[in-house]
This record gives C-alpha cells, sequence and structure tokens, in this order.
C-alpha cells in the first residue's frame, strides 16, 4: 500500500477514507466507492493504482471501520448502509478531495462497485462537483438516482452472466439515461460475470475485461476531469 488512512469532516463529525496521491504530487480527483464487503484491501489497491495512473483518490470507508468476511454478512451490511448518512459521509468526502493542494480541477470523479457503482450514480446526480461518473454493475435496492438532476458524463461497465445485475437492468438504465438527454456509454462484456473486475476474487475476475475498462476508465476522467 502506498497510500494513508485519513480523516475528513461529514455533517458535523469526522469520517474516514484511504487517499493515495500520485508521485508526481497532483493530479484529477477520484473518489472510489466500495463494493458491500466495505474499504477492503481490494479498494485500497484501486486508490493504488489510480495514483500510479496520476489521479488523487480517496476511498471512504462507508461502513465506519467495519468490513463484511461472508456474502451473508456483506449482504446485511449493505442493507443496514443509512443513505442520508452516506450521501454526507460522500458529501465531505468530495469537499475534502478538492480541497487537498494535490487536487487538480474543480471537479471530482466518481467510481464505484457493485453496491458502490450504484452509490457513485447516486452521487453524481447529488452533487454538482461531481464530472464523470463510472459505475460497474451497480447495485443497491435502497438507493434511487434522480437522473433528472445530473449532470456529469456517465461510463458504465455491466457483465452479461451477472445474477445479481441482470443484464436487461443494464439496459433499462441505458435507456432511462438516454431518455432523459444524458451522456452516457455503456459495455457489457459478454460471457463475464459479476464482480469480474475485482482480482480477488478468482472464481469471477475475468483480466481482459478488468484491464479493458479501466483503459477506458482512465482514459474517460483525463477527458472529462482535466
Amino acid at each position: 500500500m502506498t497510500g494513508k488512512m485519513v480523516e475528513f469532516a461529514s455533517n458535523g463529525v469526522t469520517s474516514k477514507g484511504y487517499l493515495a496521491i500520485p508521485g508526481t504530487g497532483s493530479g484529477p480527483a477520484v473518489i472510489v466507492l466500495q463494493e458491500w464487503w466495505g474499504l477492503v484491501e481490494h479498494i485500497k489497491e484501486v486508490c493504488d493504482r489510480f495514483a500510479e495512473a496520476g489521479f488523487v483518490a480517496l476511498a471512504p470507508d462507508l461502513y465506519h471501520g467495519k468490513a463484511a468476511s461472508s456474502p451473508d454478512e456483506a449482504g446485511r451490511m449493505m442493507m443496514a448502509l443509512n443513505i442520508d448518512r452516506t450521501e454526507q459521509d460522500l458529501r465531505g468526502a468530495i469537499d475534502y478531495l478538492l480541497g487537498l493542494e494535490a487536487s487538480t480541477g474543480n471537479k471530482v470523479g466518481t467510481v464505484g462497485f457493485c453496491m458502490g457503482g450504484q452509490l457513485s450514480l447516486y452521487t453524481a446526480c447529488a452533487n454538482d462537483k461531481v464530472g464523470a461518473c463510472v459505475n460497474y454493475y451497480g447495485v443497491h435496492p435502497d438507493v434511487h438516482p434522480d437522473l433528472a438532476a445530473l449532470n456529469a458524463p456517465v461510463l458504465g461497465f455491466f457483465a452479461e452472466n451477472d445474477r445479481s445485475v441482470p443484464v436487461e437492468t443494464a439496459h433499462k438504465l441505458e435507456a432511462d439515461l438516454k431518455t432523459a438527454g444524458k451522456d452516457v456509454e455503456m459495455h457489457i462484456y459478454p460471457g463475464a460475470e459479476h464482480a469480474f473486475f475485482n482480482n480477488t476474487r478468482k472464481e469471477v475476475y475475468n483480466e481482459e475485461y478488468a484491464q479493458d475498462s479501466w483503459k477506458r476508465m482512465t482514459a474517460f476522467f483525463k477527458a472529462n476531469l482535466s
């Protein structure tokens, strides 16, 4: 790990997150949103990868120090997430990240995976400081993004064989965004399964698709956050 844990103000209290800064000392700002497991090592490694690619990346700890070790526990923690508190955590994280001397520009990018993918879109709709949004197979039954309020372009990555997010859900999201007049680019990888980006889950990880989506995502952020 090359980053570090930091604290930031959030609605009158303090929240924590993992921050990674590029060796160059500055770059576009990106918020990285966790899967339902929590702020685990994989998400920290994603922040480190962003830093290596020239971005300032912050992953807020939305479970506040807790992490799941089984799918059942992760599901319970996801469903117990206080959405209002989470929105305030994310607002505080964005303000903190943009306030860093290392962050260039006045907008952040958001990217999330699984639960975090839905929160990435939700945050982009709720906060006009988001300049680009990436959604990896986002899902959360209690998170309902206000697409009409969205101003940022959206890049989506979904999986053809995803049992958590059926391909029809991805098509509907794309259609809804286009109907609302939003800028959206959607990729549905054939034969892929949910969490294909997560290289710690060998049973579903797809190196080809993970690398392809990473290249597309970093180019998308560079184009929209410069």
